[in-house]
């Protein structure tokens, strides 16, 4: 089964920025449309951003456009997803899966807390 490994969480203040990276095997980022999910204490899962295995297409939430920017290097089997002016309500654990399909099981997530 394919496994998404997610880094680059972290504790910051109101307006500061961030950088997650997702990483996977080789056949994930050279095949499949991934993205990056979170999950607020207390709320459902939800999703953030997205981009195709191509690098063709990105989709964003629309509470995070034009703050955040989702990227991949196919050849690093790497996804970042660069977060700028963070808000209290970006807080939550940030996971990175296949979008819209998960192709795998949801792993530990990374933590984000945006203090005001």
């Amino acid at each position: 089964q394919v496994q998404l490994i997610e880094s680059g969480g972290g504790s910051v203040q109101t307006g500061d920025s961030l950088s997650l990276s997702c990483t996977g095997p080789e056949r994930t980022f050279n095949s499949y449309n991934i993205g990056w999910f979170r999950q607020a204490p207390g709320k459902e899962r939800e999703f953030v951003a997205g981009i195709t295995w191509t690098k063709s297409e990105q989709q964003y939430a629309d509470s995070v456009k034009g703050r955040f920017t989702v990227s991949r290097d196919n050849a690093k089997n790497t996804m970042y997803l660069q977060m700028n002016n963070l808000k209290p309500e970006d807080t939550g654990v940030y996971y990175c899966n296949g979008a819209p399909v998960p192709i795998s099981s949801w792993g530990r997530g990374t933590q984000v807390t945006v203090s005001s």
